[in-house]
């Protein structure tokens, strides 16, 4: 991983203010090894100064930039933007504004869409359990501990009833999602971060919601301002990551990669390929959070955001 060749150097400014751990989780949260390094890291000066002025970007000098320092806190999220594929390096100013405000009407017409089905959408509230019965008939005692909000009228329409289903768990989920951060102490963005990924589910429903999808949004909610922005770099995150979520009865999402990873640990230390043959591992399932959900849960909130720039600039 040579791009993540400066993450592990002293000096540098601490960024993790950016991110404030809430106090009775920092003693349990690993600490964050990244730091901004002054001529290394892509600052907000750096960045503005690779715009021409109509507004082309020179992506070539921006990666070259991160993989040797990563992204300053204070940009990431609209460089995010175009490391995802949001937004064409080529495009002008004029053209992002519109194509920006397009995909902004759209969000919040899905959002509207789906609000008229759970009127909870948009109202900074989420359900934890669940709002219908699997046969879609109503299920009035969920109606205190989901805001009061509770379905009246038996759910036929398949997919409405699948989507319906679902909602609850992805609660749950939002609730654990970097419960330690203090960014979710607020009630209201852990709402947002429900209701992006309910949305996503009701128009993805040939892949639903699988766990771990809540680990892959919740940066996007963190780093950009505008729930419609955020909606759309998860988007374009999901396009290439997932497969990784697509479970059949005799296969899971990543069990290609699992099987990547075996070869390629067979190869460079066969010593500890056959320790873990020996363990009962050499499957490498143990492997799979890390491989579906990026590392998130194994490092930092900052230093895995560093992985992932890494990573982004090995795939442009």
């Amino acid at each position: 991983m040579i791009c993540c060749g400066y993450m592990w150097k002293s000096g540098g400014e601490d960024l993790q203010g950016f991110y404030p751990v809430r106090s009775e989780y920092v003693a349990d949260v690993p600490r964050t090894r990244f730091k901004s390094r002054a001529g290394k890291t892509l600052s907000a000066r750096r960045w503005h100064a690779a715009f021409t002025e109509d507004g082309n970007l020179d992506m070539e000098r921006v990666l070259r930039r991160i993989q040797r320092g990563g992204i300053h806190p204070s940009i990431k999220g609209e460089v995010w933007e175009f490391l995802l594929g949001g937004y064409d390096p080529d495009s002008t100013f004029e053209e992002r504004n519109i194509l920006r405000n397009h995909r902004r009407e759209q969000y919040y017409a899905w959002k509207e869409e789906c609000r008229r089905m759970v009127p909870l959408i948009g109202s900074g509230k989420f359900v934890t359990m669940a709002v219908v019965a699997e046969d879609g008939q109503p299920l009035e005692e969920s109606s205190v501990e989901n805001q009061g909000w509770l379905v009246k009228t038996a759910i036929t329409d398949k997919r409405l009833l699948q989507w319906m289903l679902v909602l609850s768990q992805i609660g749950l989920d939002v609730v654990r999602t970097d419960r330690y951060l203090s960014f979710y102490e607020n009630e209201s963005n852990q709402a947002r971060l429900w209701d992006i990924l309910s949305i996503y589910t009701w128009l993805n429903p040939d892949i639903g919601y699988v766990q771990g999808m809540n680990d892959i949004c919740s940066p996007m909610i963190i780093l950009l301002e505008d729930e419609a922005d955020a909606f759309w770099c998860f988007e374009r995150a999901m396009r290439r990551l997932r497969e990784n979520f697509r479970t059949t009865a005799t296969s899971m999402g990543v069990q290609t990669q699992l099987g990547m990873l075996s070869q390629v640990i067979k190869t460079v230390d066969p010593r500890l390929h056959q320790h873990l043959e020996d363990l009962d591992g050499g499957e490498y399932l143990f492997a799979i959070r890390m491989l579906m959900v990026l590392f998130r849960r194994e490092f930092s909130f900052l230093d895995a955001l560093y992985l992932w720039e890494g990573l982004e600039c090995l795939l442009i």
